[in-house]
This record gives structure tokens, C-alpha cells and sequence, in this order.
């Protein structure tokens, strides 16, 4: 098993945790958010986003571009969702916490308990500049994210 840190990154939005759900819990925007994220499809048999739902990501770092396919494997509405993707076995989350003023505190997060896959070990340092490069490129992306959906909802 090879261990790769935590990430984590927040950010405070001007509304209320029902907006940002309401953003946030619809995989399929995606691509909005993600700088790295160009498209997210479910899976055929999901008509919609929710518990066990299962979906494809098509992926762009630089040149490369890559599918991913993940699960959602924590789903509290107004509160958390999380999914875990199967080629790397990383579980990215996002968790949304009130705060005074009718606003949001949303928190992105990406963990991965068993390690990484081989396959992205291999995939990270041959075609992304290693893992140090590649982890400082995915924090960059989830303050870019975190912008991006606090701009949406309008906060």
C-alpha cells in the first residue's frame, strides 16, 4: 500500500447549506466546479443521483486525459456526499456545515484509506510529474472548485 495525504480545503459561501447541496449533490455538474473534471455521465441503470448511484468521469490534467468511474458511497442530504473512485481507490468528499447568517461552510476532501492503486502510482509519476507535483496540483484544483460553486450559488 502506498499512503498519500489527506487533502482538504474550505471555503464559506454567502448561502444557505440547502443551495449548496442542491449544487454540490449533483455529480453531474461536475465539470462546472472541477477544473480537472470535463464531463460526468451515470452509469446506465442510475436515472438519477443519490445512495449507490454509480457514474463515469472523464478526466483532463495538461495533455492526458483519462476515464474514472466512482460510487457514491455517503449520502446525507444538506450535509455530506461522498464517492469513491475505483481505478485509485480515493474517496473524494464534500461536507457542508451552517453557519451564523444563513450561510455555508463547504469542505472538500479527498482520502484514501487503502492507499493508492498501483496503476495510479504509475499513471501519477510517469505522466503527471510525480506525486508531489500531481498532490499540489489536485489542492490548487479543489480551492478552484471550492471558488467556483461559492461564485455559482451567488456567495
Amino acid at each position: 500500500m502506498y499512503a498519500v495525504p489527506t487533502l482538504e480545503e474550505s471555503i464559506d459561501i454567502a448561502a444557505p447549506p440547502a443551495r449548496v447541496w442542491e449544487m454540490v449533490s449533483d455529480v453531474c455538474r461536475m465539470h462546472e466546479w472541477s477544473p480537472q473534471v470535463t464531463s460526468t455521465r451515470l452509469r446506465s441503470g442510475h436515472e438519477r443521483v443519490g445512495p449507490g448511484a454509480e457514474f463515469t468521469n472523464r478526466n483532463r490534467h495538461g495533455d492526458l486525459e483519462w476515464t474514472t468511474h466512482a460510487e457514491i458511497t455517503r449520502w446525507v442530504p444538506d450535509e455530506e456526499l461522498a464517492f469513491r473512485i475505483v481505478e485509485n481507490w480515493v474517496t473524494w468528499s464534500f461536507r457542508l456545515q451552517a453557519v451564523a447568517g444563513s450561510g455555508t461552510r463547504l469542505i472538500q476532501r479527498r482520502d484514501a484509506p487503502e492507499g493508492i492503486s498501483q496503476l495510479s502510482r504509475d499513471l501519477t509519476d510517469g505522466f503527471m510529474g510525480g506525486q508531489d507535483e500531481f498532490t499540489a496540483a489536485m489542492r490548487a484544483g479543489m480551492r478552484e472548485t471550492l471558488e467556483r460553486i461559492r461564485e455559482a450559488a451567488g456567495g
